[in-house]
């Protein structure tokens, strides 16, 4: 599912600066999770909390993790601002999504993770104007086990930018990675910062 645009993220466009004595934990598959322990009735009942419905039929060719959809939400949005990752990404960056200056927007992203535990999952977006990045941005999502239900992660408040010198369009690279540096998902999208919503 990664890379289906051809915009496979380089160690730059990934690598966060805060990270660089973290170790990633020691990877176990979820049966050897449930396995150990598996006397001590605390701790089953935790892990059940934790792990919650684990998915009952699971395609075994699916990715672990499945990005389904990002919304730029925004109160004072005249209209729903969403991109489906769950088909043809690349179509994306023929698209351009439209932002009031000014306006406080969040980002939901929602996504699946199918078989195994994923841990330290993290979405990255690099902005560029005119080819020149202008801006990074990296959100630790956090660690999730398989599960029937999809999750949903929001980043916190933001301010567009404002003023007619940002005003103008936006080239975006996302990328939903984790701490194997897994390429869930990489796609790129324009977004064009106007005076109003409509121009």
């Amino acid at each position: 599912m990664a890379d289906k645009d051809g915009c496979k993220p380089t160690e730059d466009d990934v690598e966060d600066e805060t990270d660089l004595n973290y170790k990633a934990p020691e990877k176990k598959s979820l049966q050897e999770i449930q396995e150990l322990d598996k006397d001590d009735e605390s701790l089953i009942k935790y892990k059940q909390a934790l792990l919650g419905n684990l998915p009952t039929v699971v395609d075994p060719k699916a990715p672990n993790v499945q990005v389904t959809r990002m919304d730029l939400i925004c109160k004072e949005a005249p209209a729903p601002i969403t991109m489906d990752l769950s088909g043809n990404v690349a179509a994306l960056k023929e698209q351009t999504f439209i932002m009031k200056e000014g306006v406080f927007y969040e980002v939901k992203i929602t996504f699946k993770v199918n078989h195994e535990i994923v841990s330290g999952l993290k979405y990255i977006q690099n902005t560029y104007r005119k080819a020149i990045k202008v801006d990074k941005e990296t959100h630790m999502v956090g660690s999730y086990g398989p599960r029937a239900e999809a999750y949903e992660f929001l980043t916190p408040l933001e301010e567009a930018p404002k003023g007619m010198l940002v005003r103008g369009t936006y080239h975006i690279k996302s990328w939903f990675t984790d701490d194997d540096k897994t390429d869930h998902l990489s796609w790129e999208w324009n977004l064009n910062i106007k005076k109003e919503w409509k121009e």
